[in-house]
């Protein structure tokens, strides 16, 4: 991959979808997660450490990988501590629908009030 030297691309910047009650799904993204901001849930990317740390885009073919999730797409999120923030998330009563560890990075999965799947990741190695 080339080192851009300049303006470049340096995390993702948002996700971006209708929701049939704006402020319920933010309370939701505030109580259940812990993360809120001045325009909707912000992450701060500058309190991450780690090895290489990056956001994606990924293209995928199908919905498969989205399912159950509604409107052919899903949200990424990376979490520091994965096993520990599941547990979190047990305790305000979020449903994990799965969980796995793939070696180069461990993932679970939960929806949002509005059908949205999101994908938890903790990066654990760097890309190839």
């Amino acid at each position: 991959m080339a080192n851009i030297i300049g303006p470049k691309i340096t995390g993702l910047g948002g996700v971006f979808y209708v929701a049939e009650d704006t402020e319920a799904t933010r309370a939701w993204y505030r109580e259940k997660l812990g993360i809120d901001g001045e325009y909707g849930p912000q992450l701060n990317w500058s309190e991450e450490t780690g090895d290489k740390p990056y956001s994606l885009i990924s293209h995928f073919s199908d919905d498969k990988y989205i399912k159950p999730g509604k409107g052919g797409f899903m949200i990424n999120l990376r979490v520091n501590d994965l096993d520990g923030f599941v547990e979190i998330l047990k305790g305000r009563d979020v449903e994990i629908l799965d969980s796995v560890d793939e070696g180069y990075g461990k993932f679970a999965w939960i929806l949002d009030p509005d059908g949205v799947k999101i994908e938890l990741w903790q990066q654990v190695q760097a890309p190839a």
